[in-house]
């Protein structure tokens, strides 16, 4: 029988912010898969357990993936951690997660600290729907085109941003999406933890006058406005769509999400004619 593969959010940066259960699982496991065992043994060392750590992380995850499956297939227990927070999230873990599932290993998350959840709970920006990026492309010309594509999205944007480029991403935000409310999230839950908000432009006026910004950062972009909906009747779209090549699936598809719809409402409407 295999064993499981249990995802493990640890703190992100105060060593309190653990739940019981994780504990509970890292003592048990017969394994713990980390980006960097220095900074995983700190943790450990400061709950009083000592388990076997192999280290994971992105210049190795296929070789080791492999390594951990055939463990894990074997019946061993592997917990996953990541440096900070919840593992996967902007770090490596995918093709792990993926090959386990594949081979019908048990794989089961362990909830705790996040960056991206702290921040938006406490950036005063709309949480009903969101956008997570990632990180924002280092080079201008990309990041711009990334910016350029999300001018429309009606979410809060989230992304993760080194210190520094900090500057740069928000003169690309004020240039490309104009207006737009943003908060900054920086070393969240630790001593200099720090909440920067207003628009683009007004937070680089406030940063020109202070030490430049270090450690960690999420970076929070206020909802865009909807695209206005398409006025056109939907008989008309859909048969402009025929007529231009697109399969007559996918001319539905594209008819009810320019309007917001669901593919059923555009068949019902299409077949009362």
């Amino acid at each position: 029988m295999s064993g499981t593969l249990y995802i493990v959010a640890t703190p992100i940066g105060n060593l309190e912010d653990i739940t019981l259960r994780a504990l509970r699982i890292l003592r048990e496991v017969d394994r713990i898969a980390c980006e960097d065992t220095r900074q995983t043994r700190k943790l450990l060392d400061r709950h009083g357990i000592s388990k076997p750590l192999v280290s994971y992380h992105e210049h190795n995850e296929q070789a080791r993936a492999e390594e951990l499956l055939r463990e894990l297939e074997a019946g061993s227990n592997i917990a996953l951690v990541s440096d900070a927070g919840t593992p996967l999230i902007a770090d490596p873990g995918y093709r792990l997660v993926a090959q386990a599932r594949a081979q019908g290993v048990t794989v089961s998350p362990i909830p705790g600290a996040s960056a991206l959840v702290s921040a938006l709970s406490a950036s005063g920006l709309a949480t009903d729907s969101f956008f997570f990026g990632g990180f924002l492309p280092a080079k201008k010309t990309q990041r711009r085109k990334t910016l350029e594509a999300m001018k429309s999205y009606s979410a809060t944007l989230v992304f993760y941003e080194a210190p520094h480029r900090i500057v740069e991403a928000l003169e690309d935000i004020a240039e490309v999406l104009g207006p737009h409310r943003v908060t900054i999230g920086r070393e969240l839950t630790k001593i200099h933890e720090e909440f920067i908000a207003g628009e683009a432009a007004e937070l680089l006026e406030a940063l020109e006058k202070r030490p430049p910004l270090k450690g960690e950062i999420t970076l929070m972009i206020s909802k865009g406005d909807a695209p206005p909906a398409d006025a056109t009747p939907i008989e008309a779209a859909f048969d402009k769509l025929l007529e231009a090549g697109v399969p007559r699936m996918e001319a539905m598809k594209t008819v009810a999400r320019e309007r917001g719809l669901s593919k059923r409402e555009v068949y019902q409407k299409l077949n009362q004619h």
